[in-house]
């Protein structure tokens, strides 16, 4: 079963996405800022970590500059998941490792769960 972190601080948005990804037959791992993320992240091993950039503690580009930077975490495939379109956040992101990027906005959770069998499968 493959794994799948939720790092999201909008606890009603980290639910509803936790229910669509467990009904879709992932095991998910939430958290609810990025402090909580790494850790969640070096104890689970998670396939992919799906990743808010706009939270408290700190922020997903910190977390991101911290996955890149440890050799355990530096190839995890991280998806940034956020309501920043711009194309400034999409180039940072991707500049700092990211493997994507989604904008939470223009995406259904139907969608976001059949981007993420692609990217998985």
């Amino acid at each position: 079963m493959k794994k799948i972190c939720i790092i999201e601080d909008e606890i009603s948005l980290l639910e509803m996405y936790k229910l669509k990804f467990t009904t879709e037959g992932y095991e998910v791992i939430t958290a609810g800022d990025g402090e909580a993320g790494l850790a969640a992240i070096k104890s689970s091993k998670p396939d992919l970590v799906l990743l808010d950039l706009v939270m408290p503690r700190m922020d997903g580009f910190q977390v991101l500059k911290t996955l890149r930077a440890e050799a355990e975490t530096a190839k995890l495939v991280v998806y940034i998941f956020s309501n920043l379109g711009q194309s400034s956040e999409i180039d940072k992101g991707m500049a700092e490792g990211a493997n994507g990027y989604f904008v939470k906005s223009s995406l259904t959770p139907s969608q976001l769960a059949s981007e993420v069998k692609k990217i998985l499968s």
